[in-house]
């Protein structure tokens, strides 16, 4: 019985198999007519989002503050998707369509949901590939390191402050690791799916940073 339920455990994919998977047929398509919008999927971006909160649900209640956040964010784009999914399947026509409307810099709009999103994604990405290259260093150092070129050039004083908080209260390394699906001491299996997932993450994000530009959207920030 025990060696069934390690079986079955070793066939379960981890939360980063399955966004290898879900990335892995994200296609951007860019249209021939300069002036309609290059349509981005939306609904790929917001289930890796999902498969990190079920990461930090799994690390604990210390990441409550930014699980919370990132959930607030899928919530909001997912209701406006819903309200023309053919059309809003797109993240660029809901980008467009805020921006001739004068709300996507607003506080609740979906352009700063996504732009937050965003962000959060290459701080994953970029925490990940730290972790890769130096698993033995301490995640709160990872973590801070990362947040430094990824979240604190958007941060003001408010939420960084707040992240100086959360920064104490970031997992050690084994429960990281476990969080993330380490099965072996040695992490080599762990290490080549977090080199596929960035491999496949980087031009994305790229794609997406591209189309945030263009819309003004580049350069928000918090409080």
């Amino acid at each position: 019985m025990k060696r069934k339920r390690y079986e079955m455990e070793k066939k379960k994919k981890t939360e980063i198999q399955t966004a290898i998977e879900e990335l892995s047929v994200f296609i951007v398509t860019k249209p021939a007519d300069k002036t309609e919008a290059t349509h981005i999927p939306l609904r790929p971006i917001l289930s890796f989002c999902s498969l990190i909160i079920q990461v930090l649900d799994k690390i604990g209640p210390t990441m409550a503050v930014l699980r919370q956040d990132i959930d607030q964010n899928i919530q909001r784009l997912e209701k406006f998707c819903e309200t023309d999914s053919c059309v809003y399947s797109n993240l660029a026509e809901i980008l467009k369509k805020e921006k001739e409307e004068g709300t996507s810099k607003m506080v609740a709009s979906c352009s700063r949901a996504l732009f937050w999103l965003t962000r959060t994604m290459d701080f994953t990405a970029g925490l990940l590939r730290l972790l890769s290259k130096e698993m033995s260093s301490k995640m709160e150092e990872l973590v801070e390191e990362c947040y430094m070129t990824t979240l604190k050039p958007h941060h003001g004083w408010i939420a960084s402050a707040a992240f100086k908080v959360c920064l104490k209260l970031v997992p050690d390394n084994k429960t990281f690791m476990e969080a993330i699906g380490a099965r072996d001491e040695s992490y080599d299996n762990l290490r080549e799916d977090i080199d596929t997932l960035s491999s496949l993450l980087t031009p994305i994000l790229k794609e997406i940073y591209f189309v945030l530009e263009q819309y003004g959207l580049s350069r928000l920030r918090s409080m």
